[in-house]
């Protein structure tokens, strides 16, 4: 780690050799920036134009398979990614060697931090087709001198005796995945409960869901474990860098050395300044990156700042939560909502199981949002289930939400990413 008094001057120098090599070796960028140079000073970064997701999904099939933006030779890619696709078109991810190890070192700081340490036996339980999220997550593990199980997703029954019987005490997954886990020990392992596998530490990333205190409540008293928020990234960027700390629950930003942040308004594009309180779109810039470098990338994650200060736990910088992406943003006459919200109302009903998807049939304006919940395993509803929680999502969100309930089990499993706003209209 870079002592705090020479991280500026670190980042600036950075930021003088990673502008010069995109402006002399990404095509992408030449063209966004129209010949002009980068400014000297990494402060003065807001003289550029934003890039985005949009730019790039153009980008790849115009010049296949990695895009214009590839700034390094084909021959000095290492690996070979591909995007979830869950917010789109699938993007092919390029890394050197060199971007991967700052990559691992960049996941392991915020696995570290989130609690996983050496003579800790931890299961991965995502995606390893393609997806970042698996082999790149599992070697960010490893940095941390845990023993990694590389699991995956599917044969949720083998999973559970591989767990049993290796003794594992830590599962990496996303939030959505325990209620899997609970599902097929209900209906296989009758005589076991969640926290007869002995997990300790929950270890979750890939989607939201984790900030919610009645969820994490549901966790522990569940599982007995410790939740812990371990693994936001942006797969384009890097796949993991910032998590929490055994100190706040908020996320810990831990690339500095290697990622600029800035904030921005997602509708005007105006910067606004990373105090507590402040809330926008988040923009990341790469400080070190050969093959793909973005520079003012817009996430479309909207974040609110916590806190700038030290942290207890040592770290310095700013600690964050999110609150949503902006293409899962949904306007009920005039207020925003974002699936977060939806979730904090849900899981505040021990009747209910806390999944649940918006259902949206038609384009907008929306006057009211359509939401579907089941029913808890043992949840029973005794005629005014749906009243109360219309009521509740009326006080506290203040849109009117018309609920569908329906029973115990009626979402399909999902082992990956859950996407919660289904626009069926699409």
């Amino acid at each position: 780690m870079i002592p705090p008094g020479d991280l500026a001057v670190h980042r600036q120098k950075a930021w003088e050799a990673q502008s010069d090599y995109v402006a002399r070796n990404s095509v992408f960028y030449q063209r966004l920036w129209d010949g002009k140079q980068p400014p000297k000073r990494l402060e003065d970064i807001a003289e550029l134009p934003f890039s985005d997701k949009a730019d790039l999904r153009l980008a790849q099939p115009a010049s296949p398979p990695f895009g214009d933006y590839l700034a390094a030779p084909e021959d000095k890619v290492s690996r070979l990614h591909r995007t979830s696709g869950t917010t789109g078109q699938a993007m092919n991810l390029a890394m050197s060697a060199r971007d991967c190890e700052i990559t691992e070192i960049v996941g392991g700081r915020a696995q570290s931090l989130a609690g996983l340490k050496a003579g800790v036996t931890v299961v991965h339980c995502l995606n390893y087709q393609m997806w970042m999220g698996g082999l790149t997550d599992h070697l960010t593990l490893e940095r941390t001198g845990a023993t990694v199980v590389p699991f995956g997703v599917g044969s949720t029954e083998l999973l559970i005796n591989t767990i049993l019987e290796t003794r594992i005490s830590a599962i990496s997954c996303t939030p959505s995945y325990p209620a899997v886990l609970e599902r097929v020990i209900a209906e296989k392992f009758p005589t076991l409960r969640p926290r007869d596998l002995g997990l300790k530490l929950g270890l979750f990333g890939g989607e939201p869901g984790i900030d919610d205190p009645a969820f994490r409540k549901r966790l522990s008293n569940t599982w007995g474990m410790q939740p812990r928020n371990a693994n936001y990234g942006v797969s384009d960027v890097f796949c993991n860098f910032a998590s929490e700390c055994p100190f706040d629950t908020a996320l810990h930003f831990v690339a500095h050395d290697v990622l600029h942040a800035e904030l921005i308004d997602p509708d005007s594009g105006q910067s606004v300044a990373m105090s507590p309180g402040a809330q926008g779109e988040l923009v990341l810039t790469h400080l070190s990156r050969e093959c793909q470098p973005l520079v003012r990338f817009r996430t479309g994650d909207i974040i609110r700042i916590e806190d700038t200060d030290r942290c207890q736990c040592g770290c310095t910088g700013f600690r964050f939560r999110v609150v949503g992406r902006s293409d899962d943003m949904v306007v009920v006459r005039g207020l925003n909502m974002f699936p977060t919200m939806v979730a904090a109302v849900v899981t505040s009903f021990d009747e209910l199981s806390g999944d649940y998807r918006i259902m949206l049939d038609a384009p907008p304006p929306y006057d009211v949002l359509p939401v579907h919940v089941d029913l808890a395993a043992d949840g029973q509803d005794d005629g005014t289930l749906k009243q109360r929680v219309e009521q509740k999502f009326k006080q506290k969100l203040g849109a009117t939400i018309r609920v569908n309930i329906l029973p115990h089990g009626s979402f399909p499993r999902t082992e990956g990413k859950t996407k919660r706003v289904i626009r069926g209209y699409e």
